[in-house]
């Protein structure tokens, strides 16, 4: 799961060179800049004491771009962006210390710049986001010339070749799924001007702009109520492929793109139907879709050359940072995310499966226990883990995931939940969640899980929910407000969502806005929803593991949590790991998080452990 694995990331065909991310739990999270020329070996662009990391909204993403050999990337520790090259020669910071943040980087070496989303971080106030040119070869000692302000937020600064200039920008409350404004100008000199808006609205997302050789532009819209492509010729926007499939997934963070421009007349683009992904060339002129075979579960796609890139996942094998040349499409591996290999007979595959709500249908994938040198006690069903993925605005693939593998090659079934609100189904399955937090998703967790044990797929007496972040708040939420499930693991979950609203970050901070009510205004519904008002109805154990330089979710949620459970007389675990923020990266903290998991629910729902388990202490059992 950690030493062996490495996520591959942000692929950039550019000329020869293909350049991409590596993240290894290993090396405690960092991530580093690699690039390929030709057939020779790959080399490492940024050095050991450089963690290719933006911060921007928290999230990050677009955290390093490449043209012409040229580099720039932003670095974790002081955020700064620096310039390097395909050789590696020794990085230059362009930009100054200070309290800048920098991401979604668009390079032009012929022109000297660099623009960047800028967030600006002073002391206790709300941090202030911009568009800005940088100079490729200057020091930027003001933090750039800003180009964009007045909006909360900004993303996707995308320049033509005839200096036109396109961007997308955000307000509070609204999230990027839910409303933004498209907008594009012309780029004089340190202005922009004859700016105008494109698309976009109170209940339109468009996102993800990028322009033709021709100067028209493409970009990714939500007002027929699926994320499809469109093209605006400078007076009108119409649609290129109408489909009941969504181009793009929720942009949590920047940067990647979910399609990328041949020439004038053809794109590459990635999509998905019916939770399933594909990837494929669009003609622009026709708007026929050829899907292309033999394809997984793509990332963000590049193009140049006459080929493609991107890191494809697979349901039975790791990821693969693959290639195909456009004149001949068949997929090459550049590079394996994972060193050991996993036999295939180990390997659950997943099923889709749906059920009933009062919404309509819902959605997940069903994972069976998968260990032919083994086989479960006669007459017993297996346990089951259902899985809530965070967000809540997000989407759960049918990829390889090792920490799903890991229980069902143990005995243990999963069902991975993609519960209305969930990306991946359409705007209107995703405003299933609107307002309702808290509810349509514990909901559609509890039906799941009564299906499977309804089909003789799990066994009713140990039925376990699990979940991180937003998924850590449903399994809390549905232990307070359910009694379905017999144990629960959270892991940096919401347990206080006024807390939440009143301590966390500029992104999400008018998030709940939308899934829960305005605050203070709904006062009574963000109490009346948080788990940690309800301990007492809290009936079965829980294991709270949470990192402690969390900003997103601050550690004093899951203390003030395991407290009430503690103080209950309920079975609770709970494990702080130090240094780690919104999710573990490093390595030995990955290994003790599931190790935890395991000793927890072996212990609670009375089975030994092959394992040879670190304990960990569990106060009332």
């Amino acid at each position: 799961m950690t030493a062996q694995t490495t996520s591959l990331g942000s692929p950039i065909i550019d000329g020869e060179r293909i350049f991409w991310t590596e993240t290894r739990a290993d090396q405690g999270g960092r991530t580093a800049i690699r690039c390929r020329t030709g057939d020779e070996p790959s080399t490492e662009v940024t050095g050991p004491e450089f963690n290719v990391r933006s911060r921007l909204h928290e999230y990050g993403g677009g955290a390093y771009a490449a043209v012409d050999g040229v580099v720039v990337f932003a670095n974790f520790a002081d955020q700064r962006l620096y310039r390097t090259d395909a050789a590696g020669s020794p990085p230059v910071p362009i930009t100054p210390e200070g309290g800048f943040r920098y991401a979604d980087l668009e390079l032009q070496p012929e022109r000297g710049l660099v623009l960047a989303v800028r967030e600006e971080h002073q002391g206790d106030a709300e941090p202030v986001n911009t568009v800005v040119a940088l100079e490729l070869a200057g020091d930027n000692a003001d933090g750039g010339t800003v180009l964009c302000s007045g909006s909360d937020f900004y993303s996707s600064p995308r320049l033509g070749p005839d200096g036109r200039i396109a961007w997308v920008e955000w307000h509070h409350p609204n999230m990027p799924w839910d409303a933004t404004a498209l907008m594009a100008g012309r780029l004089d000199g340190g202005r922009i001007r004859d700016h105008t808006p494109v698309a976009g609205g109170p209940s339109e997302s468009a996102i993800y702009p990028e322009w033709l050789p021709t100067g028209e532009l493409i970009f990714v819209s939500d007002r027929t109520n699926w994320w499809n492509l469109h093209l605006w010729d400078g007076s009108a926007v119409r649609p290129l492929h109408r489909a009941e499939a969504e181009f793009c997934e929720p942009p949590w963070t920047v940067g990647d793109r979910p399609y990328a421009i041949i020439d004038a007349t053809e794109l590459i683009c990635t999509w998905r139907r019916n939770g399933a992904a594909g990837i494929g060339r669009l003609d622009l002129r026709t708007g026929d879709l050829h899907p292309f075979p033999d394809s997984g579960e793509p990332g963000a796609v590049t193009v140049g050359g006459g080929r493609l890139a991107t890191v494809m996942r697979y349901e039975d094998r790791p990821d693969s940072l693959s290639v195909m040349e456009l004149a001949k499409p068949a997929w090459a591996e550049l590079r394996a995310a994972g060193d050991v290999p996993i036999p295939r007979d180990v390997i659950s595959t997943p099923m889709p499966v749906s059920w009933s709500s009062k919404a309509g249908p819902v959605f997940g994938w069903y994972y069976p226990p998968t260990n032919p040198g083994y086989t479960g006690p006669d007459g017993e069903l297996p346990p089951l883990i259902t899985r809530c993925h965070g967000g809540p605005t997000g989407f759960t693939p049918a990829s390889l995931r090792l920490d799903v593998q890991y229980w069902t090659s143990r005995g243990i079934a999963v069902l991975d939940v993609n519960y209305g609100g969930s990306t991946g189904y359409g705007r209107e399955y995703r405003e299933r969640l609107r307002g309702t937090w808290g509810l349509v998703d514990v909901e559609d967790c509890v039906a799941g899980a009564t299906a499977m044990v309804e089909q003789g797929l799990a066994d009713e007496k140990r039925l376990a929910i699990l979940g991180g972040s937003a998924g850590g708040y449903t399994t809390l939420r549905a232990l307070t407000a359910t009694d379905r499930f017999t144990a629960g693991i959270s892991l940096f979950g919401i347990g206080d969502l006024e807390a939440l609203a009143k301590d966390t970050h500029k992104f999400e901070s008018h998030y709940l806005d939308g899934l829960i009510g305005p605050y203070p205004e709904a006062l009574d519904t963000y109490q009346d929803r948080s788990p940690i008002h309800h301990v007492d109805r809290l009936n079965a154990p829980i294991l709270i593991l949470q990192g402690s330089e969390d900003k997103v979710v601050p550690p004093n949620q899951a203390e003030t949590m395991a407290a009430a459970v503690r103080a209950k007389g309920l079975p609770v675990a709970m494990v702080i790991f130090d240094g780690e923020g919104h999710g573990f990266r490093r390595a030995e903290n990955i290994q003790a998080s599931i190790q935890a998991q395991l000793f927890f629910l072996g212990r609670v729902f009375g089975f030994t452990p092959a394992d040879d388990l670190p304990p960990i202490k569990i106060d009332n059992l």
